[in-house]
């Protein structure tokens, strides 16, 4: 495996983990531009780390900007400060017990791991 680091304009830094392969089929070199795609549930909203630090290594902290209940989950829209959207999922419990609402803060957390790439064919 190798990472792939992914600057966003707000000076985020979204980190991959794929393939060698993977880097070679997708002719990946620094300065190409690449979308990085994160399922919504692999997703984790922290809005309070309560001294702890996480390995996730892809932490963007941002706004909420809509949360969308529906019939069993709800999606959460983070905007981070370059302009980026997130969208997570989460149960409405969660989020109903998280106290989640359109202004507040929050942090996206989601492994190297779950980040697929992809490039413009």
């Amino acid at each position: 495996n190798a990472e792939v680091l992914i600057n966003l304009k707000g000076g985020e830094t979204v980190i991959a983990s794929i393939t060698k392969d993977s880097i070679e089929n997708l002719g990946l070199k620094a300065g190409k531009a690449v979308v990085a795609l994160v399922k919504a549930p692999q997703i984790i909203l922290v809005t309070d780390f309560g001294g702890y630090k996480l390995s996730a290594r892809n932490q963007l902290a941002g706004e909420i900007t809509l949360v969308k209940p529906g019939a069993v989950n709800a999606e959460v829209d983070i905007q981070l400060k370059g302009g980026a959207l997130v969208a997570a999922t989460g149960t409405n419990d969660s989020v109903e017990n998280l106290g989640l609402k359109k202004g507040q803060a929050v942090t996206a957390v989601f492994k190297a791991g779950a980040v697929i790439l992809a490039v413009s064919a």
